[in-house]
């Protein structure tokens, strides 16, 4: 069982940068690929990054690609969105998750993902 903590979240001015971390325990962290998810009221969940296992893939939507960026560090169980020149758009709450996937595989489908962190809000304001 793999439990994820996001943290980072809050209140920015359009234009400006926030750093969101998703810390992992209870698993091997390098056996699962990880995603970025945003849900605003009354749409979908949508990924907006993913990663694979070890740093070589990564995909980014096209609404967040050149502002966004996914990272992650396994020998710290993390992964990270650096997000920039940020939108009122932008505004949601962002889960990171996992999945187990093969080495250079990822996902950005919602429903393979096996395990959620408990979301974190993030607010642009204009």
């Amino acid at each position: 069982q793999v439990q994820l903590t996001e943290s980072g979240g809050g209140l920015v001015q359009v234009g400006g940068s926030l750093s969101l971390s998703c810390a992992a325990s209870g698993g091997t962290f390098s056996n699962y690929a990880m995603g970025w998810f945003r849900q605003a009221p009354g749409k979908e969940r949508d990924c907006v990054a993913a990663i694979s296992r070890r740093t070589g893939n990564t995909y980014h939507a096209d609404s967040v690609k050149g502002r966004f960026t996914i990272s992650r560090d396994n020998t710290k169980n993390m992964v990270y969105l650096q997000m920039n020149s940020l939108k009122p758009e932008d505004t949601a709450v962002y889960y990171c998750a996992a999945v187990r996937r093969n080495l250079g595989d990822i996902s950005t489908a919602r429903e393979v993902y096996e395990y959620w962190g408990q979301g974190t809000q993030v607010t642009v304001s204009s």
